[in-house]
């Protein structure tokens, strides 16, 4: 059934006039309230620090996620000691703003961590990561590759994945934001926000070995508090990701939100995907996370917040 409000309105002001109107009024609103949106989102055109702050502040400025004397944890992704212009990491100019908003909102330090792929210093220095944050006190950036950084995490609800170990300081610190970039890849079709969590774990491989790899991501969704994600889609890697090198296209955009299955169901829709379009539930672990309730990936039921700068 689909209803607008103002019919909604019109009908129940109609129905108030007649005897018994009572009970078809809350069906309406019923009705009318299971379309309402469950979750939103914002997505933000422009240069790619201003829509970074826009993005944010559409969604309650980041005063909303983190509070004084808080301790905050960036998750971007660069584990690629490749160029900025080969869009395999998250740009540095995004993860800036967002490490400087949070100073900003009365953050005492900021940890901005990846566990790497290729050798960790090079990930750092040729990411351009560790250079546009080293000039904001208190920001921390650092390669999360020795098990010593590691705790076992229990999943309760996991199908694949009934315990992983994850980063300590994800789980102890007051504030975690996901900062993954736009990209394709060879096994998942496409990796944003949820798939960038593959960085918090000590063993990756064992996600490609030994499980299902997209419900394992799901399941890592489902135990790890996620306070905010954004999505670097300034760039995005249509083809050959994860690693590159690829087809790399501009669609100059940010896409942020609290909803993690809701931000990645968005951040589909930025580009095309080895030359194709690709609808959220093509993506198996959005996918898997919607079916176990982490959120929405229906277009339909997200409040998406546009705007430009």
């Amino acid at each position: 059934m689909h209803i607008s409000r103002r019919t909604f309105i019109k009908t129940s002001a109609a129905c108030g006039l007649a005897a018994g109107a009572g009970p078809l009024i809350s069906r309406i609103a019923a009705a009318v309230a299971a379309e309402a949106p469950t979750a939103t989102v914002a997505s933000v055109t422009g240069a790619r620090a201003a829509a970074t702050r826009k993005a944010v502040e559409l969604l309650g400025g980041m005063e909303a996620f983190v509070k004084k004397d808080s301790r905050v944890v960036l998750k971007p992704n660069m584990s690629w000691a490749s160029p900025i212009a080969s869009a395999v990491n998250t740009h540095p100019e995004v993860v800036a703003a967002v490490a400087a908003m949070c100073l900003a909102a009365g953050a005492r330090e900021v940890l901005v961590l990846d566990h790497t792929i290729h050798p960790p210093e090079k990930c750092l220095q040729i990411s351009g990561i560790q250079q546009a944050c080293s000039s904001l006190r208190n920001v921390h950036v650092y390669a999360a590759n020795h098990e010593k950084f590691y705790t076992k995490l229990a999943i309760a609800n996991g199908k694949a994945l009934r315990s992983v170990d994850v980063v300590k300081d994800v789980l102890t610190c007051n504030t975690f934001i996901n900062l993954p970039c736009a990209k394709s890849h060879t096994t998942t079709g496409v990796t944003l926000g949820m798939k960038n969590l593959m960085g918090i774990v000590l063993n990756r491989k064992a996600f490609h070995a030994d499980f299902d790899i997209n419900q394992a991501l799901a399941d890592l969704a489902s135990a790890v508090k996620i306070s905010l994600t954004v999505v670097d889609a300034s760039r995005a890697l249509t083809t050959g990701g994860p690693a590159g090198p690829g087809l790399v296209t501009e669609p100059k955009t940010i896409i942020a939100g609290t909803d993690p299955v809701a931000v990645d169901a968005v951040a589909v829709g930025v580009a095309e995907w080895y030359g194709k379009k690709m609808a959220p539930e093509q993506v198996q672990h959005i996918a898997a996370a919607h079916a176990m309730g982490l959120g929405t990936m229906q277009l339909e039921r997200i409040e998406i917040k546009r705007a430009a700068v």
